[in-house]
């Protein structure tokens, strides 16, 4: 018999996980969803034959593992509501909210509870993301396996040994594709200004980067390697790769991560 499976909020990343789960054959019977959006609500049943309850309560009920999808600002708030019922039923608990330790989850949902802490990233909306996965102390090799059975419904995962390195896998990650995308629109925005028309632009660059992608995850070689293999000396290719590496590329995408992972710890800080 399939297991409940229970989640606090129904919102994007929710939703790309019980697809994922739907369609690698996890009854959606056993699937709940606790959403005060009715609009949401009614999305989710329709979409993918689950249920859908308006209170955290109702979802929870008899559920072995239960997953946190709710914003950071009101994890506490959520977690304390459920911790009686997290106390009498000891589930797993999974939360893919950014900045939130486990050590405040397992506190918030009153004490000794395996809790796993995930980092999913937007392209997991097409199965296509990668998740940092941290399990704390109490979470044994069935937890283990649970979760990371859960998180690969939507792409790839890494195991994190420790959770301080949790924030470094947000600002890498997590908030990775949005960095592609800031490349990609800076990538439009210069052929625009070369002449290209719109549409070329638009055409040329998404399939590059999609293309580049695929060379970076298909091929034996690294990330240098490829630059380099792509590289002719004295060419287009170089006087443009010397522009950025001139006009300190690495070092400021360093700071921005590190400015990233720094938001992460405050967020943890924060709502403590």
């Amino acid at each position: 018999m399939t297991s409940t499976i229970a989640f606090i909020g129904g919102g994007n990343m929710a939703r790309s996980l019980i697809g994922g789960l739907v369609a690698r054959g996890h009854a959606p019977a056993a699937i709940r969803v606790a959403e005060p959006v009715a609009a949401l609500r009614e999305a989710l049943q329709a979409d993918f034959g689950v249920t859908a309850c308006e209170h955290g309560a109702q979802a929870v009920a008899g559920a072995r593992t239960w997953v946190l999808a709710v914003k950071p600002q009101v994890m506490r708030a959520v977690c304390e509501a459920l911790a009686p019922q997290a106390q009498a039923q000891r589930p797993l608990v999974v939360s893919i909210a950014a900045g939130i330790t486990t050590t405040q989850l397992e506190r918030w949902l009153g004490g000794a509870l395996p809790v796993v802490r995930a980092m999913p990233n937007t392209p997991a909306l097409l199965g296509a993301g990668v998740t940092g996965l941290f399990a704390s102390p109490r979470v044994d090799a069935a937890g283990r396996t649970s979760a990371q059975s859960l998180l690969d419904a939507v792409g790839k995962t890494v195991w994190i040994d420790s959770e301080a390195l949790m924030d470094a896998v947000t600002a890498v990650s997590g908030s990775g594709p949005a960095y592609v995308f800031l490349l990609a629109e800076a990538m439009i925005d210069a052929g625009l200004r070369e002449g290209l028309p719109p549409d070329a632009a638009r055409a040329l660059v998404l399939q590059t980067v999609l293309g580049a992608a695929r060379m970076l995850t298909e091929s034996d070689a690294d990330a240098a390697e490829l630059r380099r293999r792509v590289t002719s000396p004295g060419g287009t290719t170089q006087a443009a790769v010397e522009t950025f590496e001139a006009g300190g590329l690495r070092a400021l995408v360093a700071d921005a991560i590190h400015a990233a992972r720094m938001r992460g710890a405050e967020l943890s800080a924060a709502n403590d």
